[in-house]
């Protein structure tokens, strides 16, 4: 609407004070009285052909004899002169006479080097100059598609308009007919009016669309913007149909023209980026369901990633179908810097699929402990160039992808059972029924703790150690980390030394033991031990009844 409205202003700024051609005006330099016929080349058959449709100097006959190819009746030939005109005016090509050949035996090289001169093969492929004999006259193919192109430029009944508009009158104010004024008012009051309407169709629509199905909040949040968006686009279609009737001057039209169609890939690109925020929010929803945690680390890099290829995409179709921009330079040069940047940047790349097969493979998750290397901690967030693991010293380590996937990961975080696996050790002199009933007291330890693997350990006796009876204790607990883990060992060993101490067994350590003779008035430091296997046995099922039973 702003662009539209700017357009306006300089149509009037350039009447006002006087046109500004883009080039020297050629047909300054004929009079607007003498009749211009001449088709030896392609420069004076356009001569012609726009001298004698202008509005000063209007003599369709003249410009009539520039079609070829059919013979026609002067009224006919004249409407059909006169709709090429309009075509050209409606589709804003302005034609620089300075890019025109004046070269009688001309040929295009673009074309197999034939003798013919394209416009604009873009906008207007169709429409082209060819020669004929001696003559230069628009191509037998161009004047059987005048009347398709015509009607593809003015749809909808449009063409009609413009012989109903200029009946308003013909007065000129401000360098424009009244007819023209009036259409431009009527158009401003027209997308003003079909701007508000489709604004509140579209926000009605949705809002009773979303809450009957129950999805209120994502409408709101995503598909009334884009809505919003879609209904200015439909404002850009009408005013890119509408303001090719006014027939103002090319060199305005051509610049509108340029800029309404640079406005719709824009505008596409819009909702393309505003609908990379919904299918997010689809994936997160997908995401949140899953236990993984790297599957909600991944949503935000789908959308940056998404949200940047739209924008790459979107640009390209701005500069190419709304600029009219060659892209296809840029494109191979593109190539090239592309190969030359890989070359520089294989590091860069190499940790980019490096990432992509963390994703594949999910070798961890956020949270998980790992150990790679020199590598030790937890990993707080895996990004697209590298991964970033906390320490157990706190402090944060970036490892780059490319060197994970290559490397060998233990990944202490996806353990069912974290084993414990410790030597208990007891003195020689401990009997043989003691050590027994002390093994099974440690099983009934194992056996009684809510968060040890029930199916699989192994406690036995196992070693004679140099200063020591060794007995095994390896066993399993099922916690989800290592605190949960450190707690149950706590639990365990204080159920150990609390065992020991009800049966009277002495833990061994590294030691040198001095026997002396025992003296008459004092007892030796040497245990005295029972030989009865049921004393120690009933000491056994008092500690059970004493501590087992708290669990």
């Amino acid at each position: 609407m702003k662009l539209f409205l700017l357009g306006i202003a300089f149509v009037f700024t350039n009447n006002l004070f006087g046109r500004q051609a883009m080039v020297e005006d050629p047909l300054q330099s004929i009079s607007d009285t003498v009749s211009y016929l001449n088709l030896s080349s392609p420069y004076h058959t356009t001569l012609t052909f726009f001298h004698n449709l202008e509005e000063e100097n209007y003599k369709p006959g003249l410009a009539a004899k520039t079609l070829g190819g059919y013979e026609m009746d002067t009224d006919d030939a004249i409407k059909q002169v006169v709709k090429l005109k309009q075509i050209f005016d409606g589709r804003g090509v302005y034609v620089d006479m300075d890019d025109v050949p004046n070269e009688p035996q001309y040929a295009d090289s673009a074309h197999s080097y034939q003798q013919k001169f394209y416009f604009d093969t873009h906008r207007l492929p169709q429409i082209f100059l060819e020669k004929v004999g001696d003559d230069w006259k628009f191509s037998r193919f161009t004047v059987s598609q005048i009347n398709e192109i015509h009607k593809e430029t003015y749809p909808y009944g449009t063409d009609k308009l413009l012989n109903l508009l200029p009946k308003i009158g013909q007065q000129k104010y401000f360098g424009l007919h009244l007819w023209q004024l009036v259409g431009i008012f009527i158009l401003l009051l027209f997308v003003f009016t079909a701007h508000k309407l489709f604004t509140f169709i579209v926000d009605r629509g949705l809002f009773h669309a979303s809450k009957s199905v129950g999805y209120m909040h994502v409408a709101e949040k995503y598909l009334l913007p884009v809505a919003r968006v879609i209904s200015i686009y439909f404002i850009v279609l009408l005013m890119d149909i509408f303001i090719r009737v006014l027939q103002l001057p090319i060199e305005i039209v051509s610049w509108i023209a340029l800029l309404l169609n640079a406005a719709k890939p824009f505008i596409i690109t819009i909702v393309f980026y505003k609908l990379a925020d919904l299918l997010s929010a689809y994936f997160e929803r997908q995401a949140d369901k899953t236990e993984s945690n790297l599957d909600d680390q991944l949503v935000p890099l789908a959308r940056k990633t998404l949200k940047a290829f739209v924008i790459v995409i979107g640009s390209l179709f701005i500069l190419k179908e709304g600029l009219q921009v060659d892209i296809w330079p840029f494109l191979t040069g593109l190539s090239i810097g592309g190969l030359a940047f890989a070359l520089a940047a294989q590091d860069t790349i190499k940790n980019f699929f490096g990432s992509v097969m963390i994703f594949i493979d999910k070798p961890f998750q956020v949270g998980d402990w790992i150990t790679s290397g020199d590598v030790d901690g937890t990993v707080e967030e895996v990004g697209f160039r590298s991964t970033r693991v906390r320490t157990f010293r706190n402090s944060l380590m970036y490892i780059p992808n490319g060197r994970i996937a290559d490397a060998t990961i233990d990944n202490h975080g996806l353990r069912q059972y974290r084993r414990f696996y410790s030597t208990i050790t007891v003195t020689y002199d401990t009997p043989p029924e003691l050590i027994n009933v002390f093994v099974d007291g440690l099983r009934e330890i194992v056996k009684s703790h809510p968060k040890t693997r029930k199916d699989y350990y192994n406690v036995y006796f196992n070693n004679m150690s140099a200063f020591s009876l060794d007995i095994m204790f390896y066993v399993f607990f099922e916690v989800p980390t290592w605190g949960d883990e450190l707690q149950a060992r706590h639990e365990v060993l204080i159920q150990i030394v609390k065992l020991a101490k009800e049966l009277g067994v002495n833990f061994a350590f590294p030691t040198q033991t001095l026997h002396m003779e025992t003296f008459p008035e004092k007892e030796g430091l040497s245990p005295i031990y029972e030989d009865n296997i049921d004393t120690y046995k009933k000491r056994l099922d008092a500690f059970i009844q004493k501590e087992m039973q708290k669990k």
